[in-house]
This record gives structure tokens, C-alpha cells and sequence, in this order.
């Protein structure tokens, strides 16, 4: 039978014993063993970190054969005398001390596990995702844990101290369009009818404006039905936030004050404020993307003008259909990019949805692949365009400016990696601003809302609701992190008949309107105060923070790429009789 504690109270955690002649009782996961034959060594394992056990010759025998029988995650306790270590590691926080143990109780015995508990394994992830409480057994995820905690905690204390109230909104709702598909689910006493996971607070949260409660707050857990990238999964925590009688800059600048407390905190990390703001359009022209990574260079350049007269039937045809010609100059590039990498690049812009790539190669001498189409002095006339010089790579993409930005901006990125340029170490905030209103739906041929339709349409832009709606921009904006899109915000429409022009603007009848919003249209007739708020991705600002390549790597239990959880093999199937209950039945489709 195992120990138990009785007798034992823990006093310390691993990682904090340091102060040598202190008799001390810690608890935790045996980490290793060292038998030395007269000496046995047992490094003990907790949240904070390690320290380590002594068993010598004036250790009692029983004692001593008792540390001799554990093993690697064995949970222990013991009590015992801090010395000074003969041996000091100087890595390690308790590296200077170790425990001379009195008292071990052994509590819980493990089997072998499948693979090694340890920072750097090798495992596969599947395997460590199938025993994820194993997994977090190891440091570095443990440490990321506890960051996402801490950042939980200054999103509080910050929002709080600022005069927020946190409010919880409820996880069962209306299905409302907001993007992505819902989760439903199915009501056992209205048979035939669905709720909602949210996808986010939003029409709540606009509710507690019209309610009074001007500043809200919640670390909301959100849902979405949507294909999974690195930095996406399926159910994820957002800092949401609300704020009345408020202007973008206003909102802006309390979200500003709350980043520069996280970083500090934190990571001891300042973020100058007030962040950089660049207009979607701008960051579209010069990064390729309305979520730029400013940490390097390789900026797309507009060279239509300098190669408008050259005969070059790529460059002639994308202007002449009213496209552009753009190029990134990747400084130093030549060297490291040889004809069969650059054939690589041209073929991941093929699949892009590019034509391909021109490109100058500058090493010994300029090598362009279209020289034949130039005359005397049209090739310096282009690398003088974008400063090119010897040693560098000039990439050159031609065809719908909207797919030359898509497409240079991704290659930019490829290239700054490829490269090495791209500071680990540097926290390039920047707000993208004037976002476009609506979006074109080439399958549908119509427009539709970029936001949700309750979005502020720039004062300037109204007139162009029902004329230009590609001109229409939003008092919309981003927050981008090192090309990573942190959250989104806006200004809410609290005017009824602007509203009520947004929604036929959308091409939506009043039934439609009454269906899905008309709760909320009719709260907007009893007055409003003028309002707008974010949705903050605390998972993903937690990725950065932790340096982790995906949100596995900071949410404790995660999903994988379908949306399963291998761990507790979720989702699963419900018996007939349950769902019967509800009133459902499920249609297996025909496997092909």
C-alpha cells in the first residue's frame, strides 16, 4: 500500500527552497534518479521547478532502501535538513542546496510511461496529445500554462482597476451570422430548435451598453466551427471588452495601456506607446497583408510606372487589364537563393493563385529572367526602382494588384525566414486602421459585410452605402502582433435608421431582419449611448508571449486538426435512446 501524509504538511515548493538549515517538506513528481551506490540522489519535481533529495550513509537503512525502490514519476514527499550542495548547478534556482531527508512517504507509484518526461522530447505529438496529462507534466509546458495564467490575471487587474465590471454573457444563445458556423445545440423541451455556442459576446455585450453598464469586461470562451490553423482551434478564450461614450481612439488607447502592462509584467518586456497605425490600405501596399509583420524589411514596391513601356507581355497585359506590377527587394537574397530556390518561390506564387514570378538576380552581375525583353537601360532603370544592388534578389509578380499583394506579401515572409531576418526577440505592435467595409463574394457576385453589421461606417463613406460600397471604409480596426492578428474592434451603429440602411445594404428583407436581430433592433429604439469595443485572442497573445509555434502549446487541453481531442476521444457518439430524448436522428451518409 501507498503512504500517506498523515503527519505531513508541505511547507515549501521545489523551486523555492534556497535558504540553507532550514528543515523543510516538499511534495512532487520524481523527475530522476541517481543511485551512486552509498549515495542516492532524487531530484523532486513541482510546478516551479526541482530540487534535490540526499540519502547517504547517515541516512537510516529503511529510509535509504526505500529512496533505493522509487522510480521516474513516482509522487513523494519528504521531509528533511537544506545543506549546501558539494556539487552546485548554477542553471537551477535550488542549485546551490539540497535536502538531507528525514521522512519519505512514497504515495503513489507509477507505471512506465510512454515516452520520457522531458523538455526536449522527441515524441510524436499525437502520442504526447493521447496522454496530454503527461504531457503537462513536462516544464515548458507547464511554464506556458502559467503564463496564460498570469495573463489572465493582469487582464483583470488591469480592466478592473480602470473602472470595468465583469459580466458574464450567457454560453447558450441565439445562432446569429457572425462569420463561421455555430456550434448548436439541440433543446430537449423545444424539440426541433437549436442553441448556439457563442462565437463571441457580441450582441450582449452591445445590450449591457444600452443597459448602462459602460465599461465591460469578460474572458470570454468562444466558439467556431471552422478549419483549424496553428494559431486557430475550435473553442478559444477572448479578452472582450466593452465601452460607452467613447471614440476608435479612446478604445485604442486603453487597449494600449493594457498591452504595455501585460509585456511589462510579464516578460519585463516595454512596449512604447502610442502603438504605430497603419490604414489597411497602406499595410496591403507595403506588406501584401492586413496583418504585417514590421519586424523586417523586403517591403513590396510599385514599379507599374518603371516598366510600363517595357515590352515584356506579362507586365503589358496585367497593366493594361487594369492590374499592377509590384516587386520585393530582397536585400542580400542572391546568395542564398540559387535558380532552383527561386523556382521554388515561383511555384509556391503559382499556387498562390499568381501567373508566376520574375525575378533579377544580382550576384557577379545582374541575371534577369526577361532580359530579352529589355532595351538599354530599362534593367538599371527597374533596380533603381527599388535600390537594388549587387548581392541582392529582386522578385517581380504582375496580374490583379489583388493577387500580386497576396502573393508578394507571403513570398516576403518566406524570404525574411529563409533569411534569418526576422528578430525572435522584438514586439512589433501596430493598429490597422480604416478597414474596408464590405467584401466582395466572387461566388455569390455581391457584397458582403466585412464586420458584423453592426459596425460604424466612416461619417465620409455613408453616401456610398447604396452607390460604392467598395469605397465604404470602417471604423473598424486590428490589433497585429508580429504578423499575428491579435483582435479586432470597432464603433457600433446606434442610430435605428442607419441600421436599418445596413441591413438592406447587406440585401437583407425585414423578415430576415426581425428573424435574426430583432431583439436588438428594437432595444436600439429605446436610446443609446454611443458605443465600441474588442475581442482580445488571449490564446494567441499567450502563443507570442511563450515564443510556442501553435495554440496547442498554451491551452491545456487542446483540439487537433479535425476538431477531435485524442485524449478523451471527443467528440464521441450518443446512444439512440439519448437522442431520441431530443428528438434527433442521425443520417450516415453514403461513404464513397
Amino acid at each position: 500500500m501507498a503512504d500517506t501524509m498523515k503527519g505531513l504538511k508541505r511547507t515549501h515548493y521545489c523551486g523555492d527552497v534556497t535558504e540553507i538549515g532550514q528543515e523543510v517538506v516538499v511534495g512532487g513528481f520524481v523527475d530522476r534518479i541517481r543511485d551512486k551506490g552509498g549515495v542516492i540522489f532524487i531530484v523532486l519535481r513541482d510546478r516551479t521547478g526541482v530540487v534535490q533529495l540526499l540519502f547517504n550513509h547517515e541516512t537510516e537503512h529503511e529510509l535509504f532502501e526505500k529512496a533505493a525502490s522509487c522510480r521516474s514519476e513516482f509522487v513523494l514527499m519528504a521531509k528533511g535538513q537544506v545543506r549546501e550542495r558539494e556539487s552546485k548547478n548554477d542553471k537551477l534556482k535550488t542549485g546551490h542546496v539540497e535536502i538531507f531527508v528525514t521522512d519519505l512517504r512514497i504515495l503513489s507509484k507509477a507505471q512506465t510511461t510512454p515516452f520520457e518526461i522531458t523538455n526536449d522530447t522527441k515524441v510524436n505529438e499525437e502520442l504526447r496529445l493521447k496522454y496530454r496529462y503527461l504531457d503537462l507534466r513536462r516544464a515548458s509546458l507547464q511554464q506556458n500554462i502559467i503564463i496564460r495564467h498570469q495573463l489572465a490575471k493582469v487582464t483583470r487587474d488591469y480592466f478592473y482597476e480602470n473602472g470595468f465590471l465583469e459580466i458574464e454573457t450567457p454560453m447558450m444563445m441565439k445562432s446569429t451570422p457572425e462569420g463561421a458556423r455555430d456550434y448548436l445545440i439541440p433543446s430537449r423541451i423545444h424539440q426541433g430548435k437549436f442553441y448556439a455556442l457563442p462565437q463571441s459576446p457580441q450582441i450582449y455585450k452591445q445590450l449591457l451598453m444600452i443597459s448602462g453598464f459602460d465599461r465591460y469586461i469578460q474572458l470570454a470562451r468562444c466558439f467556431r466551427d471552422e478549419d483549424l490553423r496553428a494559431d486557430r482551434q475550435p473553442e478559444f478564450t477572448q479578452i472582450d471588452l466593452e465601452m460607452s461614450f467613447v471614440d476608435a481612439e479612446d478604445i485604442q488607447e486603453c487597449v494600449e495601456g493594457f498591452v504595455q502592462r501585460a509585456f511589462k509584467e510579464i516578460m519585463n518586456v516595454d512596449v512604447p506607446t502610442p502603438l504605430p497605425r497603419l490604414t489597411f490600405a497602406d499595410a496591403m501596399n507595403r506588406y501584401g497583408s492586413d496583418k504585417p509583420d514590421t519586424r523586417f524589411g523586403f517591403e513590396i514596391q510599385d514599379i507599374t510606372e518603371a516598366v510600363r513601356d517595357i515590352d515584356f507581355v506579362v507586365f503589358r497585359n496585367a497593366i493594361d487589364d487594369g492590374g499592377s506590377v509590384r516587386a520585393i527587394n530582397v536585400k542580400n537574397g542572391a546568395a542564398t537563393y540559387t535558380r532552383k530556390e527561386i523556382d521554388k518561390l515561383v511555384e509556391h506564387a503559382k499556387g498562390i493563385g499568381a501567373k508566376g514570378l520574375a525575378y533579377i538576380r544580382w550576384a557577379d552581375e545582374p541575371n534577369c529572367s526577361f532580359k530579352k525583353f529589355l532595351k538599354d537601360g530599362e534593367l538599371e532603370k527597374i533596380c533603381a526602382a527599388v535600390d537594388a544592388q549587387q548581392g541582392d534578389l529582386v522578385l517581380i509578380c504582375a496580374d490583379k494588384t489583388r493577387v500580386v499583394l497576396s502573393t508578394l506579401g507571403a513570398i516576403r515572409l518566406i524570404a525574411g525566414k529563409r533569411l534569418d531576418v526576422i528578430p525572435e526577440d522584438v514586439y512589433n505592435f501596430v493598429w490597422i486602421t480604416e478597414m474596408p467595409f464590405f467584401e466582395y463574394d466572387e461566388d455569390n457576385d455581391n457584397w458582403v459585410a466585412a464586420h458584423h453589421p453592426f459596425t460604424m461606417p466612416m461619417e465620409e463613406c455613408i453616401g456610398y452605402l447604396d452607390t460604392d460600397p467598395a469605397n465604404v471604409r470602417a471604423k473598424a480596426w486590428d490589433l497585429v502582433l508580429n504578423g499575428t492578428e491579435l483582435s479586432s474592434g470597432s464603433i457600433r451603429i446606434t442610430d435605428f435608421e442607419l441600421q436599418q440602411r445596413m441591413f438592406e445594404a447587406l440585401g437583407m428583407t425585414e423578415e430576415e431582419i426581425q428573424a435574426k436581430f430583432g431583439f436588438l433592433v428594437d432595444a436600439y429604439r429605446y436610446a443609446s449611448p454611443p458605443h465600441g469595443g474588442m475581442g482580445i485572442g488571449l490564446d494567441r497573445l499567450a502563443m507570442i508571449m511563450c515564443k510556442a509555434d501553435n495554440l496547442r502549446d498554451v491551452t491545456a487541453f487542446p483540439k487537433v486538426q479535425n476538431a477531435s481531442e485524442i485524449m478523451s476521444e471527443c467528440p464521441s457518439v450518443v446512444d439512440d435512446e439519448n437522442l431520441e430524448v431530443l428528438g434527433i436522428s442521425v443520417i450516415k451518409k453514403d461513404e464513397e
